[in-house]
């Protein structure tokens, strides 16, 4: 009976947490404002092509570029693997997902974990990946493409989107083994794109949409499920649960910041984060994922268009964007409902969170432009690090005014995505246009791209100080309405 129950069959808990997954979003922003999420990003994609279409971009490269998004997009879904890890030992506070029920019903944590990774792969699959090969479309009007290849498109990208998935996976699962062997692997794999790219990739799926061989349809088949089940297989949970008692590391760590830390706000936030799977690692390497696509990005694809692109310019507006992800790690694990039980102003912990993100954020980018320094040289970086802390803020104050506590699930609201991604054009669009055209006059247009990050920035800074007050007044509503 127990060994029995423990092992229930995966399609059953995989339609459990579909369900789950669709109720929770359903009834937080309404069945239809989640299902026109797709909608609006087709939409979206539709445009983007478009625009880079009659911009006279190459058909080829916005395709390769499609493939790279997606596969970038299944690296940053596969460390679920580490919300997973957090969710069955139980360390996400207040928040409990169904993939904690490992700890209350006979079932094992690794099915579990399975179910919950193959029900997030399906779900970003239908939010971001159909419709962005939907945002083809434009190609196919155009005559670029040929309609009857869309079926292999959506195949080969849904592909890319798996590999990503496994790739990371397996990297989180060797990490709950050994952190060295880690570094060796992704370093093994960085190495091998760079010395032999081109054979790597002729046996993923782009390498089946570029050149449909044997070898290549064999190779996009396996390797996305061997990277998976070797990630699964290697995954292994902490043993933290057996007990809970550490040192004490707040009382430190907040003596430590001393004014800069009056409620403990702050010091609440870096423990956070750092005592999550993954710890403070997971910053570097998600922002690690940006810098490594921009790099290649700008060294071996060929150019859209017949200037190329600052790299310095390039890669600090995409890396201040990236750090959505570190506001995200910082929410991860608040609800404004915590604060109301404490003297404890929003807006003092808004501050706080603004100073964790400064701590914890700017310092990793400004060591990936220090590196694209070394790659691409120093002077071509001076006006990414003149730009890069101006529009970090910005990305800090309209995701906290937008989203509040809840960035991952208020982002799946569509029109409030749809509000996020009209305030990031506006400022990315700009200036990659400024990236482009840099190189024809670097001094007067480094001035003008330095001047849009500064207003960006003050923006920014402005969303910020009214974020606490909005969502003070939120929470206020809710609770005099239960």
């Amino acid at each position: 009976m127990g060994t029995a129950a423990r092992r229930l069959p995966y399609r059953y808990l995989f339609e459990r947490l579909v369900r789950e997954e669709w109720r929770l979003h359903a009834s937080r922003f309404g069945g239809r404002r989640f299902a026109a999420f797709p909608g609006f990003v087709a939409l979206v994609a539709a445009g983007t092509t478009a625009f880079f279409s009659l911009g006279g971009a190459d058909t080829s490269l916005l395709l390769s570029g499609l493939h790279l998004v997606v596969a970038v997009l299944g690296l940053q879904v596969g460390t679920v693997g580490l919300v997973g890890r957090d969710a069955v030992e139980d360390f996400l506070g207040d928040t409990t997902l169904l993939i904690y029920a490992a700890r209350t019903l006979p079932i094992t944590p690794e099915r579990l974990v399975v179910a919950f990774v193959l029900k997030d792969v399906l779900f970003y699959a239908v939010l971001f990946v159909l419709p962005l090969v939907v945002g083809v479309l434009p190609l196919v009007h155009v005559g670029a493409v040929a309609l009857s290849r869309l079926p292999l498109l959506l195949l080969t990208t849904a592909g890319m989107f798996a590999l990503g998935v496994g790739a990371s996976l397996a990297l989180v699962g060797v990490s709950t083994r050994s952190r060295p062997a880690t570094f060796a692997l992704a370093g093994a794999l960085v190495a091998g794109l760079l010395l032999r790219g081109d054979l790597l990739v002729s046996v993923t799926p782009y390498g089946l949409w570029v050149r449909p061989t044997l070898l290549a349809a064999a190779g996009s088949l396996v390797l996305p499920i061997a990277l998976v089940a070797c990630g699964t297989a290697l995954f292994q949970f902490d043993g933290r649960s057996v007990s809970r008692s550490v040192p004490d590391r707040f009382g430190p760590l907040h003596r430590r910041l001393g004014r800069l830390d009056g409620e403990g706000a702050l010091s609440k936030s870096l423990l956070d984060v750092s005592r999550s799977s993954g710890g403070m690692w997971k910053l570097a390497f998600s922002q690690g994922l940006v810098f490594a696509v921009l790099a290649v990005l700008l060294t071996y694809l060929p150019e859209v268009v017949p200037v190329r692109p600052a790299p310095g310019l390039t890669m600090a507006t995409i890396l201040a964007l990236g750090t959505f992800t570190t506001y995200n790690w910082l929410f991860q694990f608040e609800d404004e409902r915590f604060y109301r039980r404490y003297p404890v102003a929003l807006e003092d912990v808004f501050r706080a969170k603004l100073v964790a993100f400064c701590l914890l954020a700017l310092p990793v980018g400004l060591a990936y432009l220090a590196l694209g320094g070394w790659l691409f040289g120093l002077r071509s970086m001076l006006v990414g690090v003149a730009v890069f802390a101006p529009l970090s803020l910005y990305v800090f104050g309209v995701t906290g005014y937008v989203a509040g506590f809840s960035p991952t699930e208020l982002l799946f609201d569509t029109p409030t995505f749809a509000l996020f991604t009209a305030a990031t054009m506006a400022v990315l669009v700009p200036l990659v246009i400024l990236a482009i055209a840099l190189p024809l006059a670097p001094l007067r247009l480094s001035v003008v791209a330095v001047a849009v990050s500064g207003i960006a920035g003050a923006i920014g800074v402005l969303f910020y100080r009214r974020a606490g007050p909005r969502w003070a007044a939120v929470a206020r509503e809710g609770s005099d309405a239960d």
